[in-house]
């Protein structure tokens, strides 16, 4: 009677011990979400303009949060080799009033002038990761990819014949670093996190210097093997600073706020 109880209990770890080895050997794995995303501004910049020296330092506030398209998976290569992937973007146009002066060189646009504000970013990337370590329910990688960037955040202002403008826009790639940590607490149960960082000198950012970064944590519930949901919270900074002959200008941009979607696994 022992050694059947035995036998059986053997036989119910394997068969765990199995699922659990499963639970985070998806050969593919889409997750398509949103990110309330809660965005602020800076523009600021230096330089000479028909002979006057020009500064200026802005930050625009979006007023509120926007839901954006988010999107990330990974393709399982074996044990320790994963392709991993993911999208983002934010397109938003403000328009409000002033509630300071704004001043630069010798022209002030006083409180109560109107003031237009657009920001679109796209970000995508392409990562190989490979897992340092990888037990049944941890998985610690290290990550090397790609990152395409497309910014473009512009700044315009107006009170009678005085205005003032500012821009900042680029399209280009870099290679990026990264971590990733997978926990599988249980069987239906997944929590990922990752971070990655990106230097715009590695790339063909042209005359820009910068850094973009991102940080991003996630809880995951699967109803079947192939269907979940998750939620959890994403964070951006985009940093880009433009060097030419007539000054210098940059832009960066903060993106955080609450993450949500669905996952599907095979």
């Amino acid at each position: 009677m022992n050694i059947r109880i035995l036998s059986a209990a053997i036989a119910a770890a394997t068969c765990l011990l199995t699922f659990q080895a499963r639970a985070d050997d998806d050969r593919f794995t889409l997750r398509i979400g949103a990110l309330h995303a809660d965005a602020q501004t800076r523009l600021s910049g230096s330089g000479t303009v028909a002979g006057q020296t020009v500064s200026f330092d802005e930050t625009i506030d979006f007023g509120g949060s926007e839901l954006v398209p988010r999107l990330d998976g990974q393709f399982r290569l074996g044990e320790r080799h994963r392709l991993i992937f993911d999208y983002f973007r934010y397109d938003k146009d403000r328009r409000e009033t002033l509630g300071q002066d704004l001043s630069y060189d010798d022209v002030t646009l006083p409180a109560g002038s109107y003031a237009e504000a657009r920001t679109k970013i796209d970000l995508a990337s392409l990562l190989y990761d490979f897992a340092l370590v990888q037990t049944q329910t941890h998985s610690l990688g290290v990550q090397l990819g790609v990152e395409y960037a497309r910014l473009d955040a512009r700044l315009h202002a107006e009170a009678g014949d005085d205005f003032y403008e500012a821009a900042a826009r680029e399209n280009a790639y870099a290679p990026v670093v990264g971590l990733r940590w997978t926990v599988t607490p249980g069987e239906r149960w997944r929590f990922v996190a990752q971070a990655q960082y990106l230097d715009a000198d590695w790339g063909d950012f042209g005359r820009y210097d910068g850094d973009i970064s991102r940080a991003n944590a996630i809880l995951e519930y699967r109803f079947t093997d192939h269907l979940g949901v998750f939620g959890g919270y994403d964070w951006h900074r985009i940093n880009i600073e433009r060097r030419g002959s007539d000054g210098v200008a940059a832009v960066e941009q903060r993106f955080k706020g609450p993450v949500a979607g669905l996952t599907l696994a095979f």
